[in-house]
């Protein structure tokens, strides 16, 4: 049953609206690129939850035109994407495939004559396979070779995209990919997966300068990010939450605006970097904005003695970690068990403020949405409502966000949980490929259009 709520408090005019969603999730036409170590992965029997793979998915690279429909009606002002390295380079740099620029081309038209921002990212975890057969992100050649994809995207579609993102979440795919093997390429490197981290932020400073160069402008990045709370006041807990805070936080917000990394992750990188004072300064290439995603805080205590792997949403932590996530009681839980604290982005917004003072660009919440089943999706109306709440109560202190985008647009492959966890605002019946439209849809088109009037795709 639908709760009746007061409307949404009133955002800026020129506030950018919008919805995202990424390649490997959504396109399918997996026949029409190259393989890419998403395909590896989910190859393998027991990495995906439900066994399913991406290479359907929602189809969109041949129902992009419903989707574009889809985000035109909803109102909002832009459709965050992300472009599918190996759609456009299949072996990750040489031949370009004109096939697969042909259709970012066709969707990048739809959408600027539909009225809608488009926004690329260009890398979402979708590294192609000839690339990690060569080393991957644990080699420093991947930072050159994704700047050269960089260049040539820009060189494209450049003439009619104003906004771009460099890397949608490198803090996940190093941790996830790299550490604990959950994602693609499925690496349990731990704390000899921190290069990775370096050559990723290596490779955005490296593409803001290729994108530079080809004349766009506008750029940023998308980091996830979640305030960490030590499990008490206890000494030992406060440490162990500091640590965490700079693995999951710092280590890629402090090297991208201060230019510097935390000490502790200067000490554990060693020899690794020979020329890292060059690397940061390329690195800290200045940003037009910054992009958080945010889904929940941390609480964070001291590793409990006596204990085996510690389960932790959906992941097994080996007891070696100089760190135990703990649960967070007392709040309601997404259907992926992530629990729900709009106040937290409250909370995050002002800390980054406070961190980084003057140094901070102005700030886009590039992802922000939940898991939950049904049409009728009034857990996520109600999880939307509250966030967009705690976000105009950060702007309202004076934090500069400029733009929200909910993830997702679409239901969609979710990673190692296949089809199994469902994000979106529009519900995909993935035998038939239909697209319902869910009560959150509703919902957020008509927010928006209490909002007013928006500004012209074009404009900023």
């Amino acid at each position: 049953m639908a709760t009746t709520r007061a409307p949404l408090p009133r955002f800026p005019h020129d506030f950018l609206w919008g919805v995202s969603t990424s390649a490997h999730q959504i396109e399918g036409a997996a026949d029409e690129r190259g393989p890419s170590v998403w395909d590896a992965f989910t190859a393998l029997p027991g990495n995906v939850k439900d066994g399913t793979t991406a290479a359907v998915a929602c189809d969109h690279v041949r129902r992009y035109r419903e989707d574009v429909a889809l985000i035109r009606d909803l109102g909002v002002g832009a459709y965050r994407f992300s472009v599918s390295w190996p759609r456009v380079l299949p072996r990750g740099s040489g031949e370009v495939s004109g096939r697969g620029l042909d259709f970012y081309d066709r969707l990048v038209d739809e959408l600027c004559a539909a009225g809608v921002r488009p926004v690329p990212t260009l890398f979402h975890w979708d590294t192609p396979l000839a690339v990690e057969e060569a080393g991957g992100w644990l080699v420093r050649d991947t930072a050159h070779r994704f700047a050269e994809y960089a260049a040539v995207v820009a060189d494209r579609i450049g003439d009619r995209v104003p906004k771009w993102i460099t890397l949608n979440e490198p803090a996940e795919h190093t941790l996830l990919g790299h550490a604990l093997g959950r994602h693609a390429p499925g690496r349990q490197l731990l704390f000899d997966a921190l290069p990775v981290a370096h050559h990723l932020l290596l490779a955005h400073g490296l593409a803001v300068g290729a994108l530079r160069a080809a004349g766009v402008g506008d750029i940023g990045i998308a980091n996830s990010h979640g305030p960490t709370w030590p499990a008490s006041d206890a000494a030992e807990d406060r440490e162990a939450a500091d640590f965490y805070d700079v693995l999951l936080n710092r280590l890629f917000s402090d090297p991208l605006i201060t230019g510097r990394y935390p000490e502790v992750i200067t000490e554990l990188l060693g020899g690794e970097v020979p020329d890292l004072d060059a690397d940061l300064e390329t690195i800290s290439r200045p940003l037009d904005w910054y992009g958080i995603n945010f889904y929940q805080p941390t609480k964070v205590g001291a590793p409990l003695p006596g204990t085996g792997p510690t389960e932790f949403s959906g992941l097994w932590l080996p007891p070696e970690l100089p760190f135990s996530p703990r649960p967070i009681e007392g709040r309601p839980l997404t259907a992926f068990g992530w629990p729900v604290v709009p106040e937290a982005l409250t909370e995050l917004l002002l800390t980054f403020r406070e961190r980084y003072g003057d140094r901070l660009p102005p700030l886009v919440v590039t992802e922000n949405g939940c898991s939950y089943e049904g049409l009728d999706d009034q857990d996520r109306i109600a999880y939307l409502d509250g966030h967009l709440r705690a976000l105009h109560e950060a702007m309202a202190a004076g934090v500069d966000v400029r733009g929200y985008f909910v993830w997702s647009l679409l239901d969609n492959f979710e990673w190692a949980e296949g089809h199994g966890q469902r994000f979106g605002l529009v519900h995909v019946d993935y035998a038939t490929q239909e697209r319902t439209p869910k009560a959150s849809y509703g919902w957020l088109r008509g927010e928006l259009r209490g909002q007013g009037p928006r500004p012209p795709a074009d404009a900023g």
